[in-house]
């Protein structure tokens, strides 16, 4: 059986248990593709992404290309003679580079495919108020989120699950999935399942600061859902007398009413904030002003009036 040379692409911390759980299952990581450091900070200093500061720790060489495409940087793949890339939370890559080891390149995707194809799944599938999701492997083919499908594990949506707390649980279920595949295809023991490219099941296209505003017009279940699916990144948003505030946290209230239109509010001053919503009332529980730390409710009113 030959052995395995890997390729490892990913940037974010979602990344991270994939790269640490193949490393520990004692499979060859070739190198490391990521993003180059990016400023962060107040001082604005490079900052090495999660994936390559867990790749220093374990001595794996690591490249940081601008250009996918570049023809320094396919030489530099070319020469590693890997013979799976496995790709996880990076950006699209060209046919050049998902097409050169023997055995493909494979992605790790965060969600139960077809539903959720693109660049936000676990957002929008607390959004549209799903009960259940998952991870998804497969092959990488033209079509963003369209190739063959390896394998998939399915994970419940709780009620007080943000899109920051099921990340977590999808990371290290997806981890678990990745290292199921990299054995399938060491073997070659595994089954493709085709996508249907034609399907209706709803999409997770990237998301703006603009599409993050709330929308009091919603049920108050869609209120509630969209502010724990922008949570904690990028926060959804509402306009306050004027100001525009991020709402990071909020429960539906049954049985009040609130009167006037929808985005109508009511405060005591001290230790609640009401917000009229298109069928009921939303409670504001974590509130962040500009420039500022985001708070409880209590600790925001005791500082500010509205």
């Amino acid at each position: 059986m030959e052995s395995l040379r890997i390729i490892f692409m990913g940037t974010p911390q979602f990344a991270v248990p994939s790269l640490e759980t193949l490393v520990s299952a004692g499979y060859h990581i070739a190198a490391v593709i990521t993003a180059p450091d990016r400023p962060q900070g107040r001082g604005q200093k490079p900052a090495a992404s999660p994936v390559k500061q867990c790749a220093n720790r374990f001595d794996i060489p690591v490249l940081q290309p601008t250009n996918l495409k570049s023809p320094e940087f396919i030489e530099q793949l070319k020469a590693l003679k890997a013979n799976l890339q496995v790709v996880v939370a990076f950006r699209m890559l060209p046919e050049i580079v998902w097409s050169m080891p023997e055995k493909g390149t494979f992605n790790l995707h965060a969600s139960l495919l077809p539903k959720y194809r693109g660049a936000a799944p676990v957002h929008w599938a607390i959004i549209n108020g799903e009960n259940e999701t998952g991870v998804t492997t497969f092959f990488i083919r033209h079509e963003i989120d369209t190739g063959n499908i390896i394998l998939q594990d399915t994970e419940p949506i709780y009620d007080t699950d943000t899109t920051g707390i099921l990340s977590e649980r999808l990371m290290e279920k997806g981890a678990q999935l990745v290292l199921k595949t990299v054995r399938l295809i060491e073997t070659n023991q595994y089954q493709l399942v085709a996508q249907d490219l034609d399907s209706k099941e709803p999409k997770a296209p990237k998301l703006q600061k603009s599409s993050c505003r709330i929308n009091w017009g919603q049920t108050t279940s869609d209120v509630v859902n969209f502010i724990r699916g922008l949570n904690p990144w990028p926060s959804a948003w509402c306009e306050l007398e004027g100001t525009i505030y991020k709402i990071h946290r909020a429960d539906a209230l049954s049985g009040e009413r609130i009167p006037g239109n929808p985005g109508a509010y009511q405060s005591d001053g001290k230790s609640y904030l009401k917000i009229k919503s298109g069928d009921g009332v939303v409670s504001i529980k974590e509130i962040q002003a500009p420039g500022k730390r985001k708070m409880a409710i209590e600790e925001f009113l005791r500082g500010n009036r509205l």
